[in-house]
């Protein structure tokens, strides 16, 4: 008797799934499809409801409490995610910056996360686990909403041109000096989550100079979706890429219920030991990359072996 591959059965699983779940009914619709825009209409209520008590206070923690300004901006997008109805799986360890204590070691040095970037949902995902500020294009900053919550969460905006290179690895530096730790998405777009797009080694510049910090690649995949493995079918519901408009997206991925994302923190990297910007952005890609393609295949997944393989030093950071 003939098998079928099982790569094969669980692509045509996820076309009947989706089928199953997007399908319009010839008469009227079913009861399944308006419990699905009721979660939908409960999800996006209750987020934009808590953006709005939650945008005054980061207002006031901006002008009088550092600390408070971080912690809360992570405490948000924990909660968004968790409204949205997206599972947060992390495996590894992000480094975290110590707080100085009088008579403790010098706190630990700045941390750029280096992560690709396949989706919206990223932000809420990588936002409620990591206490940093996100790098973005700057035309986010005129979206309705969207730009306000990007300010209030102290956003660094860049422009991506030659021109203005300097300038923002100047900005980015000042916000290293100055206690932050930043969120970097080195594609410079989003893909359509099957892939990691090559990184942008300019946007490695300031990862030396002053501020000196380490650099941590993340590799950020979608795995499940009502609660069963994603395929490459199903991949397409988190990827927001391209024109694709924000509201529809947002709209559509609110019906979903069981969605899962997997954040794997690789070891760090310290930019000290590549010769170039350019060396150091293919290192952090090919780790990146490979445990991108680890987290798909629905491989174990493991810090350690994705830096091993790649021959990659491993640094001793406590």
């Amino acid at each position: 008797m003939q098998t079928t591959p099982a790569s094969t059965r669980r692509s045509a699983n996820d076309r009947i799934h989706l089928a199953q779940h997007d399908a319009a009914p010839a008469i009227g619709p079913n009861r399944r499809e308006i419990m699905r825009h009721l979660r939908a209409a409960r999800r996006v209520i209750l987020a934009l409801l808590f953006t709005a008590i939650a945008s005054p206070i980061q207002a006031v923690l901006l002008l009088c409490a550092p600390v408070g300004r971080v912690t809360f901006a992570a405490f948000y997008w924990k909660t968004i995610a968790r409204l949205l109805g997206l599972q947060v799986r992390v495996i590894g360890a992000p480094m975290k910056r110590q707080p100085a204590k009088p008579g403790a070691p010098a706190p630990r040095r700045p941390v750029i996360y280096v992560c690709n970037h396949a989706s919206w949902l990223d932000i809420p995902a990588l936002g409620g686990e990591l206490h940093a500020c996100f790098v973005s294009k700057d035309d986010v900053a005129g979206w309705p909403i969207v730009g306000t919550i990007a300010r209030l969460g102290r956003t660094v905006f860049v422009s991506r041109s030659r021109q203005g290179i300097g300038r923002e690895r100047d900005q980015m530096q000042e916000r290293l000096l100055g206690g932050d730790d930043l969120i970097l998405f080195p594609e410079g777009t989003s893909s359509d989550g099957s892939r990691v797009l090559p990184f942008h080694s300019s946007f490695f510049a300031a990862a030396y100079g002053e501020a000196a910090p380490l650099i941590q690649p993340v590799s950020v995949v979608y795995d499940r979706l009502a609660g069963l493995p994603v395929g490459r079918s199903s991949r397409s519901v988190f990827a927001w890429y391209g024109d694709m408009s924000l509201a529809p997206h947002f709209w559509r991925i609110a019906q979903w219920r069981g969605k899962r994302v997997s954040l794997l923190f690789h070891l760090p990297l310290d930019p000290a030991d590549f010769a170039s910007r350019k060396a150091l952005s293919q290192a952090a890609w090919d780790v990146v990359a490979d445990g991108a393609a680890a987290l798909r295949q629905n491989r174990p997944a493991s810090p350690l072996p994705q830096a091993t393989r790649a021959g990659l030093p491993v640094p001793a950071f406590g």
